[in-house]
């Protein structure tokens, strides 16, 4: 069993960035630390034949140096130090490298633009609910872009256009933003025809916080920008309002003051890239460059993929929070078969089993805090730490029948919070009903196996043994409308006399 952590370094154009993961299990890991830095090493380096300038060595310098003071305060057996287009392109990016060896003992890996596409399309792939698309990340330099096709990585491109680069050549200029716009589409021209995909996924700073703009503008419910999707046409014309915006309004286009500097660069290619591939839906990744390196290294698979069983978040939850007495194959198994009777007869879309059978697994780590309070416990830790391969929707759905599973069917309030991204009401009260059915069942029975059928509206439960205890409990349940409950118990009493 892999344990210990991992550090990944990425420096690129704009920022300088630390992670560090720590390994819970062969394919469990978590984020344990994060830090950024905005060093803009590329800075003055176009205008200067792509030479880096001392202003950036020095921030770069000063970032690294704290970087590895803080690697050290963390158990971490391994550093992966990346490099991309500023120092790819710099004729000098090899003695800075060279320096940095020298004086920080650092070892930098300066790789190419294909390598950071594929770099990027290995974290996308994990880590978020696609199998196809093209991943987008604009970078200060370059943009870098990945065909994927029936959950493979066919093809990789890295455009010279990149947000610093776009900044220094056009905007700083004042020059009219049709030059720039032809500078965008010539490069495009270059891109290989079969990059065409309707599905973009957006992975980098610009991505994230354009679609974090969307967020705001919208009032969309979740404040999770990884796996955050939209229609490209309904946001089009936002990120053209951006891209002409003075810097003095970009504040009220619900943009942070962080991204100030770049985004209106970013917001032009973006919006051109969108077009030349023919997109026309976003998802939107949280992960990228820094997580390809770590799991390019984490994964032993020959395609650098998890198994198509494992979901790395549940399995991190479990490995951090879970207990050893549930017995969770045996849950498994008994939500499926719970799940048939309701599907067979058409109440419910096979759809909503992956998301039942997510919750099953997750049942107990609630009582890791306190068995008092297991279930609000458990909806926190599913809402904050159920990031990789879901939806949005997947994640909600899994942290409120978390929440109310075994107690009630669902509560209107949180239910009217996000409403937009949760299924109707009837399929979410259904759901409900038969994830605090099965709860209840492995929580008042020390049987591992039970039987369901669907007779009309009656659902029948029957079990080889007592179900003494979950009968009281099962007759508290609230149930859908019309939706008739009989347990059938085949435990024979002795015989006594007294």
């Amino acid at each position: 069993m892999k344990k210990g952590a991992t550090a990944v370094i990425d420096i690129g154009s704009n920022s300088a960035r630390l992670v560090i993961y720590e390994i819970s299990s062969t394919y469990g890991f978590h984020l344990i630390c994060e830090k950024k830095s905005k060093v803009r090493i590329g800075e003055g380096a176009y205008e200067k034949n792509g030479y880096l300038q001392p202003i950036g060595i020095h921030r770069a310098y000063l970032a690294l140096s704290e970087f590895i003071n803080t690697i050290k305060l963390y158990p971490v057996e391994k550093t992966f130090c990346v490099a991309t287009s500023a120092l790819r392109d710099a004729p000098n990016g090899v003695a800075f490298a060279a320096w940095i060896k020298e004086q920080l003992n650092l070892e930098i890996t300066i790789i190419d633009g294909k390598t950071e596409a594929k770099f990027g399309a290995i974290a996308a792939l994990n880590l978020l609910p696609i199998d196809s698309g093209i991943t987008i990340d604009i970078g200060g330099g370059s943009s870098d872009l990945a065909l994927i096709q029936n959950a493979q990585i066919i093809d990789t491109y890295s455009l010279n256009i990149g947000t610093v680069r776009l900044k220094e050549l056009f905007f700083d200029k004042e020059k009219p933003l049709s030059q720039a716009v032809d500078f965008i589409k010539k490069e495009l021209d270059k891109l290989p025809r079969h990059f065409r995909h309707q599905q973009a996924i957006g992975i980098g700073g610009t991505s994230r916080s354009l679609s974090k703009g969307i967020m705001r503008n919208t009032n969309y419910p979740l404040k999770k920008i990884h796996a955050f999707g939209y229609k490209v046409k309904e946001h089009m014309e936002y990120f053209h309002t951006i891209a002409v915006a003075p810097k003095t309004t970009l504040s009220y286009l619900n943009i942070s003051k962080a991204r100030f500097d770049t985004i209106r660069e970013g917001a032009l290619i973006w919006k051109e890239i969108l077009k030349h591939i023919g997109a026309k839906k976003v998802m939107t990744s949280g992960v990228g460059v820094r997580e390809g390196v770590f799991l390019h290294h984490f994964l032993s698979h020959p395609e650098t993929r998890f198994p198509t069983d494992i979901n790395p978040s549940v399995v991190s939850i479990l490995d951090r929070f879970g207990t050893a007495h549930a017995n969770t194959s045996q849950r498994k198994a008994n939500m499926i078969r719970l799940f048939r009777v309701f599907e067979e007869q058409k109440k419910l879309n096979n759809k909503y089993l992956s998301t039942l059978l997510y919750a099953t697994e997750l049942t107990p780590i609630g009582y890791t805090f306190n068995i008092y309070h297991s279930y609000q416990h458990a909806f926190y830790v599913a809402m904050q730490e159920l990031n990789y391969g879901v939806t949005h929707k997947e994640i909600i759905l899994t942290a409120m029948l978390l929440r109310f599973g075994g107690k009630e069917i669902y509560n209107p309030e949180i239910y009217e919070t996000y409403q937009s991204i949760l299924p109707k009401a009837s399929d979410l009260e259904l759901l409900s009903f038969i994830f605090t059915i099965l709860t209840t069942l492995h929580e008042n029975s020390s049987l591992e196996h039970f039987d369901f059928k669907l007779e009309k509206n009656r659902l029948l439960i029957e079990a080889e043994g007592s179900l003494y205890l979950a009968q009281e409990k099962l007759n508290e349940i609230k149930r859908p409308e019309k939706l008739k409950l009989k347990i059938i118990d085949k435990q024979q009493i002795p015989a006594y006399q007294f």
